[in-house]
């Protein structure tokens, strides 16, 4: 037992720097909560929120443009309330037309 004993501090004194740095390098590179596996997480995230705001601005710019435009052009409204709302003119017929599948019922279609 003894002999096993010695032989593995032997074997820590002659390789006790490159198990520091081994040991080292593991704690800094995964164990630690400021390793490299945590920065590169981050640094995505960050790229992900950041193409996140620039989606939000340029959805700012095209709201700010239109509303601009109905601020300017009362033509604006009537189309935003004819497309978006449905509102006719007294002397108009709309028609919606959808392309959503419904289902036929025989009882729907009755001739009494």
């Amino acid at each position: 037992m003894t002999n096993k004993l010695k032989g593995v501090l032997k074997f820590l004194g002659h390789n006790k720097y490159w198990i520091v740095l081994i040991v080292g390098g593991l704690v800094v590179g995964v164990v630690d909560e400021n390793s490299f596996l945590k920065r590169i997480q981050l640094e995505s995230k960050i790229s992900d929120l950041k193409d996140q705001i620039q989606e939000y601005n340029n959805q700012y710019d095209r709201d700010m443009a239109r509303l601009r435009e109905l601020e300017t052009n009362p033509k604006a409204i009537e189309k935003i309330a004819r497309e978006r709302y449905f509102m006719k003119a007294d002397d108009e017929d709309i028609f919606v037309l959808s392309d959503d599948k419904q289902e036929f019922d025989a009882q729907d279609e009755t001739a009494d």
